[in-house]
């Protein structure tokens, strides 16, 4: 008797992992923000009969850490929107697939993640689109596009969420929204709603349009991002009569399509306590010699007035191998924050501190990045070219992106600058 007991309970022990008892939680938690209808990945798991065709592939992605997308090293920093799988996790999955990845019993599944339609963000207060579709060719290379879109916002407007969609993700390399407040000059030749390429002759004007000529930075999209969703208090401003200025990166996918890129806006409440600004550590300078495998570049950030960062986001293009953000202290010691150790043009992602990191004057967000210039480089579009600063993914780039929040006097054309009580 005491026998059958025991072997009872060792069977029920090693029972095989099932979909709605074990496999749907994870795919809730990691998975079906990017696996659902519109989203970037290219098929729903929602459901057992959505998932069950991808079981093998699924297993295989997650044993090689290629899903879900979260290239952090995890000795440093912690993150709010860490998706990565546990060790367990994933042998979890494995064991399901093993097991011919059977359905269980519906009882055994979670509620369903609610979502709003075609948002990650609660519904928008504003949306801001692209008047007309942009046509983008099969093949060749296409300028950066800006598109002048103005607000109509007749009062500041305080805000709490942003999310830009691309349309058409295939063709969208990135899409970096900037604010132009009234009466700024940039790019005052373009007409509203007509993609635009402004003249630069000069690689020092090239640069300025490329960084939004000194605006703030509204948003900014890249695949795997996610929304920018900022605590109560803390919000990002938009003054009355505003322009968003849509700085759009396409490159060609070998098929002729159209994008037509919104962004939705959620407003704050009431005036934060803190204004959110987007800063960076950044080396245009840089110098790529042709067949480097491991070259390294560094940049810093001051820090001029106390901040609370929020979020790090790395920017590199094909040759990118890896990115660190560190924090050097005033009194000489440092602290690695995070360490992006596989770069991947596919995957640039925003890192959420879970915890923000509270700065104080004088000290330094040390930004430092390196590329693997090599043939042994998949990605390499040339390995016998030296490289240097461009805007096209065949050139390279070096931005630490920093989002901080501050005292709603400091904004992102003073922030260089000390300020006291």
């Amino acid at each position: 008797m005491r026998f059958s007991i025991l072997l009872a309970v060792s069977l029920s022990a090693f029972a095989a992992p099932t979909f709605h008892k074990d496999v749907e939680p994870l795919l809730q938690k990691s998975c079906q923000e990017c696996h659902r209808p519109g989203e970037i990945g290219p098929m729903p798991l929602l459901t057992y009969d959505q998932a069950r065709p991808w079981a093998k592939a699924m297993k295989a992605a997650v044993l090689k850490n290629q899903m879900p997308p979260w290239p952090a090293d995890p000795h440093y920093g912690k993150f709010s929107n860490d998706r990565s799988l546990t060790r367990a996790e994933i042998d979890t999955i494995a064991a399901w697939v093993d097991a011919g990845a059977p359905e269980g019993d519906k009882k055994d599944a979670p509620k369903p993640r609610t979502w709003v339609d075609g948002w990650n963000i609660e519904k928008p207060d504003a949306i801001i689109e692209m008047p007309q579709p942009f046509e983008m060719p099969a093949s060749g290379e296409v300028e950066y596009q800006y598109i002048v879109v103005p607000t109509h916002f007749t009062e500041d407007k305080w805000i709490q969420a942003v999310e830009i969609r691309p349309s058409n993700r295939t063709v969208v390399h990135h899409a970096v929204m900037f604010i132009r407040e009234p009466g700024n000059k940039w790019l005052a030749e373009a007409k509203p709603g007509v993609p635009f390429v402004p003249v630069a002759t000069t690689a020092q004007q090239r640069f300025l349009n490329t960084q939004g000529n000194l605006n703030d930075v509204l948003s900014i999209y890249t695949p795997g991002m996610v929304p920018d969703i900022w605590e109560p208090g803390q919000a990002k401003q938009i003054k009355a009569g505003s322009d968003i200025i849509f700085q759009m990166h396409y490159t060609a996918s070998g098929k002729a399509g159209k994008d037509q890129t919104r962004v939705g806006l959620v407003f704050a409440k009431e005036p934060p306590k803190q204004r959110i600004i987007t800063v960076g550590a950044l080396n245009n300078q840089f110098k790529i010699p042709a067949g480097d495998g491991n070259f390294k570049a560094e940049a810093v950030l001051p820090i001029m007035n106390p901040v609370t960062v929020i979020s790090f986001f790395p920017h590199l293009h094909l040759r990118g191998k890896s990115f660190q953000y560190e924090i050097l202290y005033p009194t000489g010691e440092s602290q690695t924050i995070l360490k992006v150790d596989n770069w991947s043009l596919a995957w640039q992602l925003s890192y959420k501190l879970e915890k923000p990191l509270q700065l104080q004057p004088g000290t330094r967000v040390k930004a430092t990045a390196w590329w693997d210039n090599s043939p042994n480089n998949p990605a390499n579009p040339d390995p016998k070219k030296e490289v240097q600063w461009g805007e096209q993914s065949w050139e390279e780039m070096f931005i630490g992106f920093v989002d901080v929040a501050v005292d709603p006097k400091i904004t992102n054309r003073n922030f260089y600058s000390r300020h006291t009580e």
